[in-house]
């Protein structure tokens, strides 16, 4: 039962749950029952319905936050819908031990995973790039993680690259090896 309530409380706070498909079957008759509690309370108006619904929903999500968000835009969001807030969605099999999992969400919050990467890739494009020292430390450690570099970075690694061949070349004699032989120092 703690499990379910957990996996309840999480699924209303993110809008949608990976889980297994066992666990998913399990927990959307519990999610829904909430819901419809909530929807009831808030048809009813403000009053002593609400209230009892409000109560009757904390018996099994304990957080507070959960609650407000399922009373304030959840519930409203299904008034007119009769039933089935959830999805199930299967995704495939786990790789450790084969299990089949999922992913259940809210209808009509269709979750994008590469919403959020797609939003950091966006501002990170349109973020001006800094003048100062700290900009110039803030680059040189991209380029040593392996981000983009900059074309007057490209030239001046090109340019330290010819630099160190140059000096590489210079302090040699000859071009001949070292002679092969045996060590002088001898065995004891």
């Amino acid at each position: 039962m703690a499990m379910l309530r957990n996996q309840a409380t999480s699924l209303l706070r993110h809008e949608h749950l990976t889980t297994t498909v066992p666990r998913a079957k399990e927990l959307r008759p519990f999610v829904e029952r909430l819901i419809t509690i909530a929807k009831r309370g808030v048809a009813s108006g403000v009053g002593v319905k609400t209230l009892n619904a409000r109560r009757l929903v904390m018996e099994d999500l304990q957080d507070r936050d959960v609650v407000s968000k399922l009373f304030e835009t959840i519930a409203p969001r299904f008034a007119d819908r009769p039933g089935g807030y959830t999805r199930l969605l299967r995704l495939g099999y786990r790789r450790g031990d084969s299990a089949e999992v999922g992913t259940v969400e809210l209808v009509g919050s269709e979750f994008n995973p590469r919403a959020k990467a797609e939003g950091d890739a966006k501002s990170e494009e349109q973020k001006p790039k800094a003048k100062g020292v700290g900009g110039r430390l803030r680059a040189a450690a991209d380029r040593l993680r392996g981000g983009k570099k900059s074309e007057s970075a490209a030239t001046e690694s090109a340019a330290a690259v010819e630099a160190k061949a140059a000096r590489r070349g210079a302090g040699r004699k000859s071009s001949a090896g070292r002679k092969m032989g045996s060590s002088s120092k001898k065995g004891s």
